[in-house]
């Protein structure tokens, strides 16, 4: 203790001589500085005259854009090259949403680095001990990495939504091509009638396809953007299919059944699990009232017969 102690007092201490060496630098200065600014005034507006009030800047302007911008630097700092690659990777598997950039998602890294280490020993302090270091740096940390579980669970719905959508989005694209509309013109049917991500990714498609590039590569484009094996097959059977020349409507049909098909494997999956899951419910929630309700007058009468 008194170590801490003395390496305070040193610190305050030259703290103290670097802030008087400051004022006693600037003083000097300032004489000169303030009349030649008062000269230039002068010159321009007359001698008396004072100068037009600067506009009041907004307080986000002053204040919150230049903090955010620091805990942003500090986010930037603080996370490896790799973790920045599965940032932007993850917010790619989330539709880059456009409220939360990357540069958002660092600020909010710094930001709850720093409220972590803050509030952390708000918790840890009741440990006792060492308690307090322990909840800063289990604060800090949980802090820094909240914002890239949460790009994650959100790109892991968006996934979850379009394996679910991409059946009937399929569906409706073949019976375009098969009406007489070409891939491109499908797509942009398809892409006005649905809702959704696989929405937005066809809009996408198109868009990069009208700016010039290739079918092939918009659609390996998109592949690459979601973790959806379905929805990468389908890419790269048309993709193939363009290279071959096969006929786009014969793909699209059998695109169409297979991934009906999966759906339903999904479905009967998901229902053989739910015994499973409801097993620990059971166990623990409604089995103990049910002993509650069925044994217990028969204890209470039990009790009785004894006690008399």
């Amino acid at each position: 203790m008194g170590a801490l102690t003395l390496m305070a007092g040193f610190g305050a201490l030259i703290g103290a001589v670097v802030l008087a060496w400051r004022a006693l630098t600037a003083g000097r200065g300032g004489r000169r500085v303030a009349a030649a600014r008062l000269a230039a005034v002068e010159d321009v507006y007359g001698a008396g005259a004072a100068p037009p009030e600067p506009a009041a800047e907004p307080f986000a302007d002053r204040v919150l854009r230049p903090l955010a911008a620091r805990f942003g630097e500090l986010g930037r700092r603080l996370t490896p090259a790799g973790l920045v690659a599965r940032l932007h990777r993850s917010l790619s598997y989330a539709g880059n949403p456009p409220k939360w950039p990357a540069e958002r998602v660092m600020q909010a890294k710094g930001l709850g680095l720093a409220g972590g280490a803050l509030l952390g020993p708000l918790y840890g302090s009741g440990l006792g001990g060492s308690g307090a270091l322990i909840g800063a740096v289990a604060g800090a940390a949980a802090g820094f990495l909240l914002p890239d579980l949460l790009i994650y669970n959100l790109g892991v719905r968006r996934q979850q939504e379009i394996a679910r959508t991409l059946p009937d989005v399929l569906d409706m694209l073949t019976v375009s091509v098969e009406a007489g509309l070409g891939f491109d013109a499908a797509v942009a049917q398809v892409r006005s009638n649905a809702e959704g991500p696989m929405a937005g990714e066809f809009a996408r498609v198109l868009r990069e396809m009208q700016i010039g590039k290739p079918r092939s590569d918009a659609l390996r484009a998109m592949a690459g953007r979601t973790t959806v094996v379905e929805l990468r097959g389908f890419a790269a059977a048309v993709v193939q299919a363009g290279e071959l020349g096969v006929p786009i409507a014969n793909v699209l049909r059998e695109q169409s059944r297979e991934m009906r098909l999966r759906r339903r494997q999904r479905a009967e999956e998901a229902a053989q699990k739910v015994p499973i899951k409801i097993l620990f419910p059971l166990l623990f929630c409604l089995f103990p009232a049910l002993f509650v309700i069925i044994i217990g007058p028969g204890a209470l009468r039990i009790m009785e017969l004894l006690g008399t």
